[in-house]
């Protein structure tokens, strides 16, 4: 399938967007806690879809969301895995988390296989090997200081890779029959909520910071582009492209948000970092190859 220009531009604004949210976090963790991050983040982009569907005519069709399963899932794929993102970038730099964060697909594997039956062969073995010895590399192993990098913010971003994993595996499941743009509204609506009701109860919360210009441009960033804007050009990807080539964004995220840590947070990129990044997208890139040339044979088979 020969891809045209306009997608492959897409394909790089959509990895800006998401490497650039880990920056947007790390700015504004000086003013707001992980779960205000969360709420404030959900509130811009609930805003932004809502505005994009009446633009676009779209019906939300409220009733016929199964707000139990959306809520349960709003909260495993979004508001705890955005809030420990936060948490994490307060140990860590954004580079680092941008590069953990590219762990998701590989956790997605082994969640289906432990919990939904998904079928995994040597080679999807092999990769997610490889990435965990990534994984190591990051880590910094060494006699000295058994380990060079803060492991609170190491686990926290696992974590929250974790929660993405088991997120996309019930949205999956539990989601069925709804359009992207509901899947969108309901998930930031409920993220919004529970994410607000914990910053209430955990954290300071106070909202003059919003006065700042640069806090507003920060969540316009992560809100309205990062968690609005960009569903749309995902989806977009998989309609005018391919599913999987609209998962090669997986791979230039890391890529940009390095980019964008290096030239506005002045953030290092140590051999560790990249030798870790290669480590890491090399097993998920063996690791998924393998997994879609094993389905496409069940297929072919069915």
């Amino acid at each position: 399938m020969l891809v045209s220009r306009s997608l492959y531009f897409v394909l790089f604004l959509l990895s800006l967007i998401w490497g650039g949210s880990f920056f947007f976090i790390k700015v504004l963790l000086g003013d707001f806690g992980p779960w205000t991050i969360a709420f404030l983040r959900s509130s811009f982009g609930l805003a932004a879809i809502v505005i994009i569907m009446l633009v676009m005519r779209k019906p939300f069709e409220l009733k016929k969301i199964p707000w139990v399963p959306m809520a349960a899932v709003a909260l495993v794929n979004t508001a705890i895995p955005w809030a420990f993102i936060g948490f994490s970038e307060t140990r860590i730099t954004s580079s680092m988390a941008s590069v953990l964060n590219a762990t998701t697909p590989l956790w997605t594997m082994i969640v289906g296989m432990l919990f939904f039956r998904t079928v995994t062969n040597r080679m999807q073995w092999l990769g997610m090997g490889i990435a965990f010895m990534g994984l190591i590399v990051l880590l910094g192993v060494n006699p000295v200081s058994i380990i060079s990098v803060d492991l609170s913010g190491f686990i926290g971003m696992l974590a929250a890779t974790f929660c993405y994993a088991v997120g996309s595996q019930l949205s999956k499941h539990l989601l069925k029959g709804l359009s992207m743009y509901q899947i969108t509204f309901g998930t930031l609506l409920c993220c919004m909520v529970g994410s607000g009701v914990a910053a209430c109860a955990m954290e300071p919360l106070s909202l003059a910071p919003l006065v700042s210009p640069v806090n507003i441009a920060m969540l316009i960033g992560l809100g309205v582009f990062g968690s609005g804007v960009a569903y749309i050009l995902f989806y977009f990807l998989i309609q005018k492209g391919s599913p999987e080539f609209a998962t090669m964004v997986t791979y230039l995220v890391p890529a940009t948000a390095i980019c964008w840590g290096y030239l506005l947070l002045h953030e290092t990129i140590g051999w560790k970092l990249l030798a870790g990044l290669a480590l890491i997208l090399g097993g998920v890139y063996l690791a998924g190859k393998s997994h879609n040339t094993s389905h496409e044979k069940l297929e072919r088979h069915a």
